[in-house]
């Protein structure tokens, strides 16, 4: 279902999924030493210039209408680039939190990375449906 839907999203954007791979050996890591490991790999996927955003438990909840408002506003701005991040199990380090520049919830319920970038990709083809006006999302 990913595929398709980032199939669907190369008729309005350039999209490119990445996923980091796995740490090995969690098993003789802290929690913090994990996630330490973790910023390092998002970091560089990351340019300077790219706006980052954390999809986060904690991150700012919207609606599908609300969420095409935002992306809008954040392509009318002139943002060349956006990431959205889904963190590891433990969450983020404390130097994406500080480079990252806001946070987003899907839900305040707790879904596996496989169903994350499922409904993220799903929101996000929706999301530009919303703005041309398209036939997907009904309301």
């Amino acid at each position: 279902m990913i595929e398709k839907f980032e199939q669907r999203l190369k008729h309005y954007i350039h999209f490119q999924l990445i996923t980091l791979p796995d740490i090995k050996n969690t098993k003789h890591l802290s929690v913090d030493e994990q996630r330490v490991k973790e910023a390092a790999m998002i970091e560089k996927q990351v340019s300077p210039g790219d706006q980052l955003i954390l999809l986060d438990e904690h991150g700012k909840e919207y609606r599908s209408v609300e969420f095409a408002g935002y992306l809008n506003r954040l392509m009318v701005s002139s943002t060349q680039h956006v990431v959205f991040v889904v963190g590891g199990p433990y969450g983020f380090d404390q130097t994406i939190y500080q480079r990252s520049n806001g946070k987003m919830s899907l839900s305040r319920l707790t879904f596996s990375h496989q169903m994350v970038r499922l409904f993220f990709v799903e929101q996000l083809y929706r999301a530009f449906t919303i703005l041309k006006r398209e036939p997907y999302h009904h309301e």
